[in-house]
């Protein structure tokens, strides 16, 4: 790593880890202004219980990053094709004071257990509390873990089979490097060996 210079390490990260899940994140300013901003350094990280895990950049204030430390509250809303030119247009960098929900045209819903708010328009949703928020890199371009647990999930009954989620209905979509995104339409299985 010592021969890598600049953006290289993140350049290599984000187009080697592809594709990588996009958490489209909603959040709220303890003053009560909405916000939403995706991270495609997001996953899920335990299922007992659901716990999940996005990862601001600390370099320059991120709303998203402070309103989590002030709150302590988020929603992951499941970005799919319906939504990506909307997920698109939240990415956008604003004042604290601006709604990116309405930047974006998107559909702010209550959610039923936290403050921020949902987005309407998304075929799944998950409210959460942070349980810890973790500071990772360099102090200057490094990133915050921020883990939470969920409180409920809302997903609409379109895309269940069952008590499984149809890939092929959820139509989710993954963010591979630069512009470059994907959907989760191309799937094949492989049967694991006993």
């Amino acid at each position: 790593m010592t021969d890598l210079t600049g953006a290289e390490p993140y350049k290599l990260t984000t187009g080697l880890i592809v594709p990588r899940p996009i958490g489209w994140i909603g959040s709220i300013s303890a003053d009560g202004v909405p916000n939403l901003a995706p991270y495609s350094f997001f996953n899920a990280v335990s299922g007992s219980p659901p716990t999940f895990v996005f990862a601001p950049g600390r370099g320059s204030r991120k709303d998203t990053l402070a309103n989590v430390r002030e709150v302590g509250e988020f929603t992951i809303n499941i970005v799919t094709t319906e939504v990506g030119d909307a997920m698109n247009l939240s990415s956008a960098s604003h004042p604290p004071e601006v709604d990116e929900f309405e930047t974006a045209g998107v559909t702010a819903v209550p959610s039923t257990t936290i403050r921020p708010p949902m987005v309407g328009e998304c075929k799944a949703n998950i409210e959460c509390r942070v349980t810890q928020i973790v500071d990772v890199g360099h102090a200057d371009h490094g990133n915050a873990l921020v883990i939470g647990e969920a409180t409920v999930f809302h997903v609409d009954e379109a895309v269940l089979d069952g008590s499984r989620v149809d890939q092929a209905e959820l139509q989710a979509i993954g963010r591979h490097v630069g512009n470059l995104y994907s959907n989760a339409t191309d799937l094949f299985e492989l049967i694991r060996p006993a």
